[in-house]
């Protein structure tokens, strides 16, 4: 693989040159609405001014998601969606934007770290994020990533410790996804009073950009995140306009998020 094709290096690319005030990931899940909408989706949002995709791979008990993510997911599992089919999504996308996949572990050791990085690389992914992955339990995980040029992107939440942030910091690959708030993804109506502080915390202790998830939904926010942070992603109302109106709604509604970042 060489230097040039490096996942790692597409994101640090994405995060460097991307013309805004901060980069812009929607997320989508794999295989909602169906395979082909996910897969077109993606590539309206990249049409609109993504910078980088974060995919979810559907997975039966997602932890880290709120409502609309998980019924999202157990639509597409319900539809026949694999973690084969994700990555068939995974694959069209890349080819226009870098694709994060956003995996739970248990799809990472069923197939083994190493071969699940080999086939996510082969599909074009640029990194993973594995919500359950325990930073102490990441090393096998981190090595067969990076093995294939792929960024093992952490998490921090507003909770994390300070050494455990340091500790996280100084391992992250490609960029640091610091959860907004404590709790599980969705919409929210206001960003948490103490963002700035849990974000100046996230960017003392690595030298990767430092990305902010959980509750992001509006222009207004995503504008407001643009101040803070050097990447601002947003899930749930992506992913709610792939279940209402497909991919010329989720270009809609990227194209208004990136506006704001400009």
């Amino acid at each position: 693989m060489s230097l040039a094709t490096r996942g790692v290096d597409r994101i640090a690319e994405a995060f460097s040159s991307h013309g805004k005030r901060a980069a812009l990931m929607p997320y989508l899940m794999a295989g909602y609405p169906s395979v082909e909408v996910s897969a077109e989706a993606g590539l309206a949002a990249a049409a609109a001014g993504a910078d980088l995709i974060e995919l979810g791979i559907p997975f039966s008990d997602p932890l880290a998601d709120g409502p609309v993510i998980h019924a999202a997911a157990t639509e597409a599992l319900a539809g026949g969606a694999t973690p084969h089919t994700a990555l068939g999504v995974c694959e069209r996308i890349s080819e226009r934007v870098p694709v994060v996949l956003m995996v739970y572990v248990n799809v990472v050791l069923a197939a083994g770290p190493e071969a699940f990085a080999l086939r996510a690389a082969a599909a074009g992914a640029a990194g993973l994020i594995v919500p359950d992955l325990p930073h102490d339990e990441a090393d096998d995980v981190r090595a067969a990533c990076d093995a294939e040029g792929l960024a093992l992107v952490p998490l921090v939440a507003p909770t994390t410790t300070p050494d455990r942030v340091a500790a996280i910091g100084a391992s992250a690959r490609g960029f640091v996804y610091t959860v907004s708030l404590t709790g599980i993804t969705g919409e929210r109506d206001e960003l948490p009073p103490r963002l700035t502080e849990t974000v100046t915390r996230v960017r003392a202790a690595t030298a990767v950009p430092v990305a902010v998830g959980f509750g992001i939904s509006t222009p207004a926010q995503a504008g407001a995140v643009a101040e803070l942070a050097d990447g601002v992603i947003v899930g749930s109302r992506i992913v709610r306009a792939a279940g209402e109106g497909g991919a010329a709604a989720v270009g809609t509604v990227v194209g208004e998020l990136a506006e704001a970042l400009r």
